[in-house]
């Protein structure tokens, strides 16, 4: 039979907003990271029979399929087509999944896997534009949710409504997730995983454009070391004047992009490439699109019973941090265990490039795996709209 494995996976460091990947284009951004597993891995990219790129605001420069942009940014054969997803937080998630899926079932031989968002150009939520040419969802789904226009923030702050989450419980969360993520750079657990890209460097305002040069930029810049449970008790609620969710307990706004080379353990071997991983198990779930983000409770209820496996079988989760919340709540809802899930920090410390996050969180799981020597590894993200993706890969 047919599996899927995950030969490599690389990611940039995620850029902060207005940081140093705000002035990079998405196709050259996501052009890095394809040129850089050919690098790492000596593939050849005409073997290469898709790229299913994630992208969750497919206006502007990320409009015309990014996918494809990127191959040809890359200087990939034109042979070589690509397909740009949209599950909004788990788009690059579900592209990991139809490349699995693909070669598996005999379409590819080869798929690469990944996604990208810039959001300092193209925030969340740039795709509703002015209104001219109508709404997401439109009239229909509105009146079916009570003319409720949902609001992800919202979403969360129900969340945390519902469990009795507390603000202490979600700043001492934030916290640990910058922490371990600090923890995580000092000891150079990024390395092997983040490909260096050279940056712009903003040059005088008063002198002629570009005159800033250029450096390297090789480090997740969104984590903040000096944060303190009274700096983020003094943070003002986001979304709601009494509510709970601030920016101290919610990810941030980032610029990045992760890819992995996703191929068949025969081919693997032919190519003489020594796989990372086996993806085991990938399932994907709908909720209520209110509360919007509890998907990753029942992703992974479902997830585990197709893969036969209990919560106790994980040794490493990636839950993502869209909100302080949203980990929390599936944290009470499995009974994981706290330290294994996001052992080096989650979407609170080192950001969350919507579209791109999945490969990131991915790219994160199966090297911390590897260098651990840990056998399975589970990943969740909840999504607009009200759902989840979810993933379970075995160490090879």
């Amino acid at each position: 039979m047919r599996d899927a494995v995950i030969v490599d996976a690389v990611r940039t460091a995620v850029g902060k907003r207005g940081g140093s990947l705000s002035q990079l284009h998405s196709a050259s951004l996501s052009a890095h990271v394809l040129k850089s597993l050919t690098a790492r891995t000596g593939l050849d990219p005409a073997l290469v029979d898709d790229v299913i790129w994630g992208c969750a605001s497919g206006v502007g420069m990320q409009a015309g399929c990014i996918a494809r942009a990127a191959v040809l940014a890359a200087g990939w054969p034109e042979s070589v087509p690509g397909v740009t997803v949209d599950r909004q937080c788990g788009s690059s998630q579900q592209a990991v999944h139809q490349a699995a899926a693909g070669v598996i079932s005999g379409q590819y031989d080869v798929a690469v896997a990944g996604g990208v968002e810039i959001m300092s150009r193209l925030p969340l939520g740039t795709t509703r534009g002015d209104g001219s040419f109508g709404e997401p969802f439109g009239p229909d789904v509105f009146a079916r949710y009570g003319g409720i226009r949902f609001n992800q923030g919202t979403g969360a702050q129900l969340i945390a409504d519902e469990y009795g989450i507390t603000r202490t419980e979600m700043d001492q969360h934030g916290l640990d997730s910058h922490a371990r993520a600090a923890r995580a750079i000092d000891e150079g657990r990024f390395k092997d995983q983040i490909t260096p890209i050279t940056v712009p460097v903003p040059g005088d305002a008063t002198a002629p454009s570009g005159s800033g040069g250029t450096r390297v930029f090789d480090t997740d810049e969104g984590v903040r070391r000096d944060s303190t449970p009274e700096r983020l008790a003094g943070l003002k609620p986001a979304f709601t004047e009494e509510g709970t969710i601030t920016a101290g307990n919610a990810s941030q706004v980032s610029d990045g992009t992760a890819a992995l080379l996703v191929t068949t353990s025969e081919f693997a071997a032919s190519q003489g490439w020594t796989p990372m991983a086996r993806i085991h198990t990938a399932v994907v779930t709908g909720t209520d699109p209110v509360t919007m983000l509890k998907g990753p409770i029942p992703a992974t209820a479902k997830a585990l019973k197709r893969a036969g496996l209990s919560i106790d079988d994980i040794g490493a989760f990636e839950i993502n941090e869209a909100f302080a919340s949203v980990s929390l709540a599936w944290l009470r809802e499995t009974g994981a265990d706290y330290a294994r899930m996001n052992p080096l920090g989650g979407a609170m410390a080192l950001g969350h490039p919507i579209g791109g996050s999945g490969a990131r969180l991915m790219t994160t799981l199966v090297h911390h795996m590897r260098d651990n020597g840990i056998r399975y590894g589970l990943q969740s993200m909840c999504e607009g709209g009200g759902m989840a993706n979810a993933t379970v890969l075995e160490l090879l």
